[in-house]
């Protein structure tokens, strides 16, 4: 299950943007089946940059947390969103003076972000039942056998 959804994506990009992304495929659009066909071709790249997004969220996330999350926090949702929709656009190439400048934006702050919960320096509010094991934050745990040798044990040697 994913940080966020395709209709989540969707919202966030206009429709006469996905036309560019798709590229010249579809220029016939009175067409039914071109439509249709369009649609699947749409929600599979959405899908696609989902999945992108989760996985670049869950590269930043495994140095302090072990994800998937039973229950993930909100802020991922957003940081999600904004990944995805960068790598929909991006895939045609970011213009900074135009539009497209604000994916980037959005972009560079959900890294920002993503960097500074890998550091320690913020954290997402999860509770340790929300994570799929236990935090790396809360330390490192080892067990070990019983020591065998030591300076007394091994005086006289």
């Amino acid at each position: 299950m994913g940080y966020c959804t395709v209709a989540d994506v969707r919202d966030l990009i206009k429709d006469d943007m996905f036309n560019s992304i798709l590229g010249d495929k579809y220029i016939d659009e009175s067409d039914a089946v071109a439509m249709s066909k369009k649609e699947e071709d749409i929600t599979d790249l959405v899908e696609n940059a989902i999945a992108d997004a989760d996985a670049e969220i869950d590269g930043y996330l495994s140095k302090r947390y072990s994800p998937p999350f039973r229950e993930p926090p909100a802020v991922l949702r957003k940081f999600s969103k904004d990944i995805a929709a960068y790598n929909l656009v991006s895939r045609q190439g970011i213009d900074e003076n135009d539009r497209d400048k604000t994916y980037l934006t959005r972009y560079n702050s959900a890294i920002k972000f993503l960097t500074m919960v890998a550091e320690g320096k913020i954290d997402i509010g999860t509770k340790e039942e929300d994570v799929g094991q236990a935090s790396a934050a809360e330390g490192f745990h080892f067990r070990s056998s019983d020591r065998l040798f030591s300076r007394e044990s091994m005086r006289g040697w």
